[in-house]
């Protein structure tokens, strides 16, 4: 996305600078050299995945660290077009991350030797860590991140002079700095480990999937499936989107992806520019939660919380059905309300045929997804899709090559025998049929344009998986002022003294919380930092200890959506051609429901699939996922009435009213709020019968 392609509005400055690594690779020797960087960068961490370098745990997360420092100044600054002056100060800034790294290496058993004894040298490599980190923050996501973990480094080292329950003991200015740039509890922590393994192998993963042309496939079966419906451009936004989040680990990437075709789409066919832009931010922020990736919080999650990734994403998957079906509902009403058809059928692609002609594409996906609930590892998961999407790609460009016909068939047999041999023989097979098929594609032209493609997608999922990079290693800070001093059980012991008297003040204290933290900063760092301070207290409540992760990652999620800040509406703006604020407005209309699901998965975990809960006592497991789902469903209807105004006809005043109370009474779990939400369902339905029967005589 470019601003010359979608001018902002007048009155809003800066629209365009919340993907700032949209644009290409820069031309010239400094491009040229980046762009050899960062494909060296994602040989690096394949050749880490896949066990061909081994290297200890912390030298791992030191390089990755300092290769994102390496390629963020430089790159950043050529995207910005900074002048002689500003290059100089980024390849400087560069050089120092790899001065960190390299030290980090050099230095890495006396470190462990001199543990909690740093001399000099150690603590000026350990500010210049933090220095890189926060400046690399800062120019690729903005001040949001940087300002919150630099308030908690204040906290870290002025935590004797703050006043009440918030006072520490005091730190020593060395012991901070070792804190947070040495060990496992800063910087490199669990976060930054897991952007090292599994987090960049599935952004490249994705990035191979996207030019293999996986976007376009996605796009073609949403049109053939809901373009002809009613309001069927915003319904081909939710399901494109929907689709996309499998693939994609942010948010905002989502909507400038997808809402490049989705949103001029929607305005052509009368949906207002906000209204538009709000479905592709919901919808682009909805898969952030919608397996198998979850932009790879999922595999944060599994790490933290010491459980398979599989029972992550049991927790996920019927919340994210329903947020995308809530969205999907107000999505229809809108268009009813607005009278908005869908598109001709016979203008739209056929769904079946684009399945039928790239369905080859959605064959690594398949195998991610399989070998991520067999219960194999998310590093040798990832490895194999990376690997089997490569392969599928220089494979195809090597069949073009082969007469039509027995002898191409036979070819797709082979290939299809050793991608499968990694089952028996492990990754090596896998990398040993790449090897193969790049020597067979450089003796002809059209292979070697596909190996141009392999390296144009090595370099572009380095660049993508910059942002998230830094933002896990900042994120340590955070953690580690945490860990030092105790603040989390200080703020957790206020909500649990909340909770004690109300359960429902407190989860809203927590949703505020989450919301306010989450503002302006990426779904990995947003929902570590919530899951720190807030998710203890809830588990401490009583609330499931997967439950109370998803109801803050899911809060963390909202608040991109939310005002003043809303990251996605923001950046749907430009191609909208729309105010921000107002997008965000329509934004949390259309995700209402998002805010209901958590609130029913604490009072019955069963939404969830999580065992616990009154009703699961009562009644059973089965049969209360059963009810709790239903009622869900319910909820979402009466809900989306309420808010849009539209069933059938546009309803009167006291009609929505009646939807509201009778969605709020089923969302409460209070006693005999159940049975008056049903009667005032089964009441609205009633008299939404009837009048629409009367206007329909009329």
């Amino acid at each position: 996305m470019t601003e010359a392609q979608h001018p902002a509005p007048a009155n809003d400055p800066d629209l365009g600078l919340h993907d700032p690594l949209a644009d290409s690779f820069p031309p010239g020797f400094q491009g040229k050299l980046l762009y050899w960087i960062a494909v060296a960068f994602s040989l690096y961490q394949i050749a880490i995945a896949a066990h061909i370098v081994s290297l200890s745990s912390q030298i791992q997360r030191a390089l990755h660290l300092g290769f994102l420092i390496l390629l963020c100044f430089p790159l950043l600054a050529a995207l910005r077009k900074r002048g002689p002056v500003g290059t100089a100060i980024a390849w400087f800034m560069a050089a120092l991350g790899i001065v960190v790294a390299g030290y980090q290496w050099v230095e890495y058993v006396p470190l462990m030797m001199r543990s909690g004894m740093m001399n000099q040298t150690d603590i000026i490599i350990g500010v210049l860590a933090l220095v890189t980190t926060f400046g690399a923050a800062w120019i690729v996501m903005g001040p949001a991140l940087p300002i919150v973990a630099g308030l908690f480094l204040i906290y870290a080292l002025f935590g004797q002079y703050f006043p009440g329950p918030m006072v520490t003991r005091g730190y020593d200015f060395g012991q901070v700095v070792e804190q947070m740039s040495y060990g496992t509890e800063g910087i490199y922590g669990t976060p930054l480990y897991v952007s090292a393994t599994y987090i960049f192998l599935f952004i490249l993963f994705g990035s191979f999937l996207e030019k293999a042309g996986m976007i376009r496939l996605f796009t073609d079966v949403s049109l053939g499936m809901v373009g002809h419906r009613m309001g069927g451009a915003a319904k081909v936004s939710v399901v494109s989107s929907g689709m996309m989040g499998t693939i994609s680990g942010s948010g905002v990437a989502n909507v400038v992806t997808t809402g490049q075709f989705t949103i001029p789409l929607m305005k052509s066919f009368g949906y207002r520019p906000a209204f538009a832009g709000g479905v592709e931010a919901t919808a682009s922020m909805g898969g952030q939660i919608m397996p198998p990736v979850m932009g790879a919080v999922a595999f944060i999650m599994a790490e933290t919380l010491g459980v398979a990734y599989v029972e992550v994403v049991r927790a996920a998957i019927i919340p994210a059905i329903l947020y995308f079906a809530s969205a999907f509902w107000m999505v229809h009403l809108e268009a009813g309300r607005r009278s908005l058809r869908g598109m001709a059928k016979d203008e739209l692609p056929s769904a079946r045929k684009a399945l039928r002609e790239g369905w080859h594409l959605i064959l690594p996906l398949a195998v991610l997804v399989y070998l991520l609930f067999s219960g194999y590892t998310p590093l040798f998961a990832g490895t194999v899709g990376l690997g089997l999407t490569i392969m599928l790609i220089l494979g195809a460009s090597a069949a073009l090559g082969l007469p039509q016909g027995v002898l191409r068939i036979l070819f797709w047999i082979g290939l299809g025998l050793v991608a499968a041999s990694f089952l028996q023989f492990g990754n090596a097979a896998l990398w040993g049929g790449i090897g193969a098929l790049l020597l067979w594609n450089t003796i002809y032209a059209g292979g070697r344009t596909t190996i141009r493609q392999v390296i144009d997608s090595l370099a572009e999922g380095a660049k993508t998986a910059l942002p998230v990079g830094v933002a896990c290693a900042l994120v340590g800070v955070i953690i580690g002022t945490m860990t030092l001093t105790g603040a989390a059980n200080t703020f957790g012991l206020y909500i649990v003294s909340v909770g004690q008297n109300s359960l429902i003040l407190s989860l809203v204290l927590t949703m505020l919380t989450c919301i306010v933290l989450g503002m302006g900063i990426p779904t990995i760092p947003n929902y570590i930092i919530t899951s720190t301070i807030a998710a203890p207290a809830l588990l401490e409540l009583g609330v499931p200890l997967i439950v109370s992760h998803m109801f803050v990652f899911y809060f963390g999620i909202l608040a991109d959506l939310t005002p003043p800040v809303a990251l996605a509406c923001f950046a749907a703006a430009p191609i909208a051609k729309e105010n921000g604020l107002r997008i965000s407005l329509e934004a949390l209309k259309v995700a209402a429901a998002g805010f209901v699901i958590p609130y029913m998965a604490v009072y019955t975990p069963a939404l969830m699939l999580q065992d616990g809960g009154p009703l699961a006592q009562n009644i059973g497991y089965v049969p209360a996922v059963a009810y709790i789902v239903l009622k869900c469903i319910i909820a979402i209807g009466l809900w989306g009435v309420a808010v849009i105004g539209w069933l059938g006809h546009r309803m009167a005043v006291w009609e929505r009213l009646l939807a509201a109370l009778a969605a709020f009474t089923l969302i409460a779990a209070l006693p005999m709020t159940d049975e008056i939400g049903l009667a005032l369902f089964a009441l609205f339905g009633f008299l939404w019968w009837r009048k629409n029967n009367a206007n329909l005589a009329a």
